[in-house]
Order: C-alpha cells, then structure tokens, then sequence
C-alpha cells in the first residue's frame, strides 16, 4: 500500500505514542510504501523546525532525513 502521510501525522508519529507512530513502524517494517514530493519534504521541514522551538530536546532531522532517502 502506498501512502502520503499528512504533516500533523508524520509530527504526532515521531512526538507520541499511538495510531500516527504505528504507521511509521509499518514503513518501517516494509508493510506500506511512503510518498512524498519536494513540496511535502519542505512542509515536514517548516512544521519540524517550529516544534523544535517548543521541543528543543526532540531531534527529527534523523527520521526526516530518512524519509527524504528512503521514501518514494
């Protein structure tokens, strides 16, 4: 299955537990393909950089960086 996950998932995903963050673990897994474009890499981007305001203890470059490598 193929799928493009919304900002607010992707964030939830890697911020809490839940529903979001067992998507993650199915692309993880193999189970579900992601997909994203320039313009939805660049949103993960902007929302991410806000948050790590809010959220200095929290690093979500690594898992964006993966998503920008491993995603189709």
């Amino acid at each position: 299955m193929k799928i493009v996950l919304d900002t607010n998932v992707l964030m939830s995903a890697i911020f809490f537990a839940g529903p979001p963050h067992e998507i993650l673990g199915a692309w993880r897994d193999g189970r579900i393909d992601l997909l994203v474009s320039t313009d939805i890499l660049n949103e993960y981007q902007r929302v991410a950089e806000e948050l790590a305001e809010k959220f200095p203890l929290v690093d979500v470059s690594g898992i964006l960086d993966l998503v920008a490598v491993s995603a189709e």
